[in-house]
């Protein structure tokens, strides 16, 4: 249930997309109700709600990505006109079907594709994944250095000092207020 809600914040729809911000760091230090990040630009308290969602990920290669799973893929598209992977999100299947769709995300030229993988080819450029989603489908090349990650449940307990977060947060005023967290598990960091 947990990774359900987790996955769910993720996939939350562009009006609360553009009202949250994401904070990169490690945890400085965690309580019941407050998370503090240490970022790049220093120190960031974030409220943490008693329901907030914790996942993590774990590594997986290019190769072991295989027809029938359900991913999502952040992408721009090339002056060749192909769309070319920024990373790739591989979903459990009990999270089949969320988000499912292609969309455009905030900078120019980039999107975001949720679908089932349909085929998986050899390309010049490592692999290319043919998607396909209700109402289309897309061919996203996918390059060897591109980072392929599996969602997986986590929970608090990964929220020690030191460990790599990405946090979703909204902002209202001056305050920060998680609606999920990725975390470091097992030396794995979630991408930024």
């Amino acid at each position: 249930m947990r990774l359900l809600a987790f996955v769910l914040a993720l996939l939350a729809g562009p009006a609360l997309a553009q009202s949250t911000v994401r904070i990169v760091g490690t945890v400085e230090n965690a309580a019941a109700d407050r998370l503090v990040v240490k970022t790049e630009d220093g120190s960031v308290p974030v409220a943490l709600p008693a329901n907030v969602p914790v996942g993590a990920v774990r590594d997986r290669t290019l190769e072991s990505i295989k027809p029938g799973e359900f991913v999502a893929s952040a992408a721009v598209r090339g002056r060749d006109g192909k769309l070319h992977a920024q990373e790739v999100r591989i979903f459990p299947e009990s999270m089949r079907g969320r988000g499912e769709g292609h969309r455009p995300m905030g900078q120019p030229e980039q999107t975001m594709t949720n679908a089932t993988v349909d085929g998986v080819a050899d390309a010049s450029g490592g692999r290319d994944l043919h998607v396909r989603y209700p109402g289309g489908e897309q061919t996203i090349e996918v390059a060897p250095d591109v980072r392929v990650v599996e969602l997986i449940a986590g929970d608090r307990s990964l929220l020690r000092p030191g460990a790599a977060v990405s946090v979703r947060a909204t902002r209202e005023g001056d305050r920060l207020t998680a609606v999920s967290i990725q975390a470091e598990k097992d030396g794995v960091k979630p991408p930024p």
